[in-house]
């Protein structure tokens, strides 16, 4: 399995330092990335790119393969670029994604293993779409990877195979689309949840103030929501709270009562409380690691 880190510009261009473990061919790489706002080429890359928003929520423009998308990125957005495929951004503001590169040779063995001709398969270009599954197992490698991959390569060589069926079955040539299991909320309805929830982070959100955004009552909403992100809307926005301290922390000087306030919480113990069970850290660790 091939890592790939970074936090520099080129890493959207594929070019960053890879860390490489002899033996075990080139499935997957993971990035860390950022960019400043403006226009960021993107040249292409020979894998498949699976690239999720993380962080602050960002206004952006995006053409790739004769097609254009305009939206706001929140977190958890997934953009997927078929190989070879060269992209530019106009972004508003700063941008970080994790960036995942899986290579085409694995997913033709899968889509084998699902009985489809390999060479039939085609991946599709997704703009800002919603995969919880993906999205488990992207965080999964981003936990691992700031933790400097202790469970070794067996591991990763198994997320790399979950996350290469996901996009065999249900974002490439042999799909109907993204399937929409019952009980599930419609994805313009979750977007505009999330959305909410992104832009009020620092404020008091009340649930029946989120599921009015959806449109649905607050029972339907709490259930839907649940079935769509994998955790009660409670726990994602405490989790988003203190993801959002992090940043904070990382990357300022702010005093961390206040940083606290920004995020919503009412007071630091409250803070202290959430990080020490999320990340295992109190905030003055969060802000000495970086991690």
């Amino acid at each position: 399995m091939n890592i790939q880190t970074g936090h520099q510009k080129p890493a959207r261009h594929d070019q960053s330092q890879t860390r490489r473990e002899p033996g075990n061919g080139d499935r997957l790489r993971v990035q860390l990335i950022s960019d400043p706002a403006g226009l960021v080429e993107f040249k292409g890359s020979r894998r498949v790119v699976v690239s999720i928003h993380v962080g602050p929520a960002v206004e952006m423009v995006c053409r790739r393969a004769g097609q254009s998308h305009r939206g706001t990125a929140i977190h958890g957005d997934i953009d997927v670029i078929p190989a070879h495929t060269p992209g530019v951004w106009e972004l508003q503001g700063p941008d970080a994604a994790l960036v995942l590169g899986i290579d085409e040779a694995l997913l033709k063995e899968l889509a084998a293993e699902y009985g489809r001709n390999p060479d039939e398969l085609a991946i599709r270009n997704r703009f800002q779409v919603r995969d919880v599954q993906i999205e488990h197992l992207a965080w999964a490698l981003k936990a691992e990877m700031e933790k400097g991959y202790p469970s070794g390569r067996l591991y990763l060589d198994g997320l790399a195979i979950a996350l290469g069926a996901r996009l065999v079955r249900d974002h490439s040539s042999f799909s109907f689309g993204i399937s929409q299991p019952a009980g599930r909320m419609a994805p313009a309805k979750l977007k505009e949840a999330l959305t909410y929830i992104e832009s009020h982070l620092s404020n008091d959100i009340r649930l029946r103030d989120i599921a009015a955004v959806a449109g649905l009552s607050v029972s339907h909403f709490k259930a839907q929501f649940r079935r769509s992100v994998g955790m009660p809307a409670h726990r994602y926005l405490i989790r988003r709270r203190v993801e959002h301290a992090a940043a904070l922390l990382r990357s300022s000087d702010m005093p961390i009562d206040q940083v606290a306030l920004e995020s919503g919480f009412a007071h630091p113990s409250h803070l202290a409380m959430h990080t020490r069970r999320i990340f295992g850290l109190s905030p003055r660790q969060v802000r000495d690691s970086g991690q």
